[in-house]
């Protein structure tokens, strides 16, 4: 057998490895609630998560997928070395913070090891720094975009439930958690779950 198909196999593996460990690490989030109100059981939380983040790659495109793919690292400095210690690396951390219960990004772990890996090979060339600056920016961002969302939508919901009674309150809340799950499941799928997409095609580009 072709030893580059091995190693691309082997890298798709690999890279799939991290996406299961995304799953349990990221992904529980958007059924953290479902579960936790027991509006669904575990079970049928989770069917109903991998679908949403199923149909978002079709929903939304593969944009994420490309940035990652090809926007943030050259190409041509990519080897399989690169891409299977950048994933390796994102692997152990992840693997780490989940073990100590500890609620880190799996994207931060993925971009600095790959981009780790990239720049041992062949320095901060390897960077490009274009591709990088907005995901930067918006690592910062983001929390501070969803404490303000998050804010403003607590407040009307004070404001427009003050004067219904608990028990309507949480017969129609407990149906809207679906929704907010499902919308949640794809984002993930729109956004975090391509970024294991990125680095498949990156191992696809490198093997020809």
């Amino acid at each position: 057998m072709d030893a580059n198909l091995v190693a691309v196999a082997g890298l798709v593996l690999v890279a799939l490895t991290f996406d299961y460990i995304n799953g349990f690490h990221d992904a529980a989030n958007s059924i953290a609630t479902v579960v936790s109100t027991r509006v669904l059981s575990p079970a049928k939380a989770v069917i109903w998560a991998a679908f949403f983040n199923f149909a978002a790659a079709f929903l939304f495109g593969t944009a994420v997928a490309k940035t990652v793919g090809a926007g943030m690292i050259d190409l041509r400095v990519v080897t399989f070395t690169v891409i299977y210690a950048g994933l390796l690396g994102a692997i152990l951390w992840d693997l780490i913070t989940w073990y100590y219960g500890l609620p880190t990004s799996s994207s931060h772990a993925l971009f600095g090891g790959y981009a780790g890996a990239a720049v041992a090979k062949a320095g901060f060339a390897a960077i490009i720094a274009s591709g990088w600056t907005k995901t930067l920016i918006f690592i910062v961002v983001s929390p501070l975009i969803g404490l303000i969302v998050g804010y403003g939508l607590m407040v009307m919901n004070f404001w427009v439930f003050s004067r219904m009674s608990p028990g309507r309150v949480d017969h129609w809340f407990r149906r809207l958690q679906l929704l907010s799950a499902a919308g949640f499941s794809l984002m993930h799928g729109a956004n975090d779950a391509q970024k294991t997409m990125g680095i498949i095609a990156g191992a696809l580009v490198t093997g020809g």
